[in-house]
């Protein structure tokens, strides 16, 4: 193990911004480091399918040059990996296809030349599931991407490859997409924040389309104030997206006083389909958080079916996603897979009606979550029904059920480290809030994970698994 660079890379993006203002690192050192760490690690977990550690040091050292002339980004010399499903200018996007002649990108996405104004250093394009379609996080294109405590095991998808980087020491922040969990899912495997905001408050231009309606830009972190950090960075409108808000009024500012708090708690975990080791560590973090839970009510989820309201979030995608990647279905020189065809020809297969009434369900889950955010503040419950897994079992079909109604409902949710399963990998928290209550959520967020204190120490994969 090389001491240096994971002593470096052992913090998150707000702790060496410090490390970085105070002159006790560099942007230079904290690449090299990070780029230390993809060397060592990549080829056996499998993070990073695009990485150019040329390209890295050129905005390393720029940043520097920056920071010698005191002209800095919120975000300078802080090196972020970005899922490959945004473009990045002159480099290809490839979604997890078999694209191996795609075009580069003409320019970057909207999220990634925010980052750049900041001052991010890209480090490059991460994994992800074949056509971003999937929770396993692994694409049969490409190596297997690997949990990095348990490299037998999943990170969980579609945003693999970027959890992975985050959490090994790859990169201290990533970009990545979140349609029905996406980012959250793989940050509960790995013990991250991971943070699906609003739907629209964060531009989607030149990220790759899976269902309109559900597509949302979202971030993979350590901490919660990291995500904070990100968060009003990338946010704000976008003429260009037709999805986006032109807030005029600023977020709902972060003033919830945690013992007045009305925390709405789901009657029966195993209807919902968590499986005992979730419920107990759930149970437990419950337990935990009582003095800053305030009033506790169980709310009344008997209307809402999770697996119908999965499917539907599904077939919106497979539907769209059957003109997304039209090019990609008819290229016989370079196939998807037959899985992923399966997938599509199952919404071929639908008729327009059926798609309607996928669709009609998100704006059912749109007035639920007004009556549920008009008798609570936040919904709590568990990130996933269960965790990490080895990479040769199935894909659990019920995987999203606790992350979908977010997305459906357009609502923020974050994920957050909640405590260690029986088999000693993490599992995480998810809290859900009303439209528009982003900051409120990452208040609360920062305010749990203090209490629940089970961030894990990072950088993961040391003893490799």
């Amino acid at each position: 193990m090389d001491i240096s660079s994971a002593s470096i890379t052992r913090y998150g993006v707000c702790q060496s911004l410090s490390a970085l203002a105070a002159g006790n690192l560099g942007p230079v050192e904290l690449a090299e480091a990070c780029l230390a760490r993809a060397h060592q690690h990549n080829a056996r977990l499998g993070a990073f399918v695009d990485l150019r550690p040329a390209l890295v040091r050129e905005q390393a050292q720029a940043s520097a040059q920056r920071r010698r002339e005191r002209v800095l980004g919120r975000l300078d010399g802080i090196p972020v990996a970005v899922k490959d499903s945004f473009d990045i200018a002159g480099w290809p996007t490839r979604a997890g296809l078999p694209r191996v002649q795609a075009e580069p990108a003409t320019r970057d996405a909207a999220a990634v030349t925010r980052l750049r104004a900041a001052g991010a250093v890209l480090m490059g394009k991460t994994a992800l599931d074949e056509g971003q379609l999937g929770t396993h996080g692994q694409s049969p294109h490409y190596p297997p991407v690997r949990h990095p405590l348990r490299p037998t095991h999943t990170p969980g998808g579609s945003s693999s490859g970027a959890a992975v980087a985050v959490a090994s020491g790859m990169a201290l922040a990533a970009l990545a997409g979140d349609g029905l969990g996406s980012v959250r899912i793989p940050a509960s495997y790995c013990g991250l924040v991971g943070l699906k905001p609003t739907h629209g408050e964060i531009s989607a231009v030149g990220m790759m389309p899976s269902a309109r309606r559900l597509d949302c830009v979202g971030i993979l972190a350590r901490e919660v104030r990291d995500a904070v950090v990100l968060l009003q960075v990338l946010a704000g409108y976008d003429a260009e997206d037709p999805f986006s808000r032109k807030r005029r009024v600023a977020f709902d500012l972060p003033d919830l006083e945690p013992g007045r708090l009305r925390v709405g708690l789901l009657p029966d975990l195993s209807a919902a389909g968590a499986n005992e080791p979730i419920q107990a560590v759930f149970s437990q973090a419950l337990d935990t958080l009582d003095g800053v839970l305030g009033q506790q009510r169980m709310v009344d989820f008997s209307d809402w079916d999770f697996a119908r309201a999965r499917r539907a979030g599904l077939l919106l995608m497979e539907a769209e996603m059957l003109h997304t990647f039209a090019a990609d279905l008819v290229d016989a020189a370079h196939p998807a897979s037959p899985r992923f065809r399966r997938m599509l020809d199952y919404a071929r297969g639908k008729s327009a009606a059926d798609y309607v009434a996928a669709d009609r369900m998100l704006d059912v889950a749109r007035l639920k979550a007004r009556r549920l955010f008009a008798q609570v503040d936040v919904l709590i419950t568990p990130t996933t029904p269960q965790g990490a897994y080895p990479i040769d079992w199935p894909e659990p079909a019920n995987a999203a059920d606790l992350t979908a109604f977010a997305s459906l409902a357009g609502c923020p949710a974050v994920s957050i480290p909640m405590g260690t399963l029986p088999d000693g990998l993490p599992a995480g928290m998810q809290l859900v809030g009303p439209a528009g209550s982003d900051l409120r959520l990452l208040e609360l967020a920062e305010v749990f994970a203090a209490a629940l204190d089970a961030v894990p120490a990072f950088p993961l994969g040391d003893a490799g698994g």
